[in-house]
């Protein structure tokens, strides 16, 4: 069952920690430095947020959290077939997290990623994603996590 990513760039990490937990009753299953991350059940969403990102503050990008590489594949197959550049990785390592994923920006610019995770990593780490006139696979990650964006 796949399920939805949500993350928010936020400008202190305490405090929106204590907000998030308290509106979702449950405390984060991840908390770092610069990052914490609720993976609920109801609803299923893996809410995450962050001292990094596209965004001063609000949402940064949306995704899809995929249980298989076979569900990454069909997802980045309809993106592709809906004509956005798509930008693949493998093996990223971004969020304390090593993922496969595709990148996309639907037609207003919001950043869309599908991601299927391997296991964990001790550092933020980096990431891609594509900027919506590039229509080839990007090199390897070089800056931070979910803050790249190519050009």
């Amino acid at each position: 069952m796949k399920r939805m990513h949500i993350h928010v760039a936020v400008k202190e990490i305490p405090e929106s920690v204590k907000f998030y937990s308290t509106m979702f009753g449950v405390e984060p299953s991840v908390v770092k430095e610069d990052y914490a991350k609720w993976m609920l059940d109801d609803p299923r969403v893996n809410f995450a947020i962050s001292a990094f990102g596209q965004a001063a503050k609000g949402l940064d990008h949306l995704g899809i959290q995929v249980e298989t590489p076979d569900e990454l594949r069909e997802i980045s197959g309809r993106l592709k077939a809906a004509e956005e550049t798509v930008v693949e990785q493998r093996d990223a390592a971004c969020c304390y997290a090593r993922s496969d994923k595709a990148w996309a920006t639907d037609p207003n610019g919001l950043s869309w990623e599908t991601f299927f995770t391997m296991g964990e990593t001790t550092v933020y780490g980096e990431d891609l994603r594509p900027v919506a006139a590039v229509k080839t696979v990007a090199p390897a990650p070089t800056s931070a996590c979910c803050a790249k964006a190519i050009a």
